[in-house]
């Protein structure tokens, strides 16, 4: 069976998005293949970004941030948004209500991080319940 494809997308593909990546990266490889992207890139990801993952045993060092617009979505089977803007494309997509923390502290991006880690379990759940 061929594992879904998910893109997740938040806005500047610094914080939220690679969040969700690097959990989906390293919890859920059997069950599904990931990218993120941001409606407008960063230059960079925060420190605190990669601080909140390595907490949890997870080294997004490699995450750079890139334009949605440079990833073709069709080749997705589900984009999972949580930019808080509209995104039209031609595969279903997800809305996650996920507060953007940057320019926070590390206690707002780890409310962030805990929150897309509960998310994140539970779309890597539903996709091995629909593997079993």
């Amino acid at each position: 069976m061929k594992k879904p494809r998910v893109l997740f997308v938040c806005i500047g593909n610094a914080c939220r998005s690679p969040m969700a990546w690097a959990l989906a990266r390293a919890r859920g490889a059997d069950v599904m293949e990931v990218e993120s992207a941001g409606l407008a890139p960063a230059v960079f990801v925060p420190e605190l970004t990669l601080e909140v993952m390595k907490d949890r045993g997870i080294d997004a060092s490699d995450h750079w941030p890139r334009s949605f617009r440079e990833v073709d979505a069709s080749r997705f089977d589900l984009v999972v948004n949580m930019s808080g803007h509209p995104i039209r494309c031609a595969v279903p997509v997800r809305n996650w209500d996920a507060p953007d923390p940057i320019g926070g502290d590390k206690q707002e991006y780890e409310r962030t991080a805990a929150l897309i880690e509960r998310l994140v379990g539970e779309l890597l759940e539903e996709f091995r319940a629909k593997r079993a």
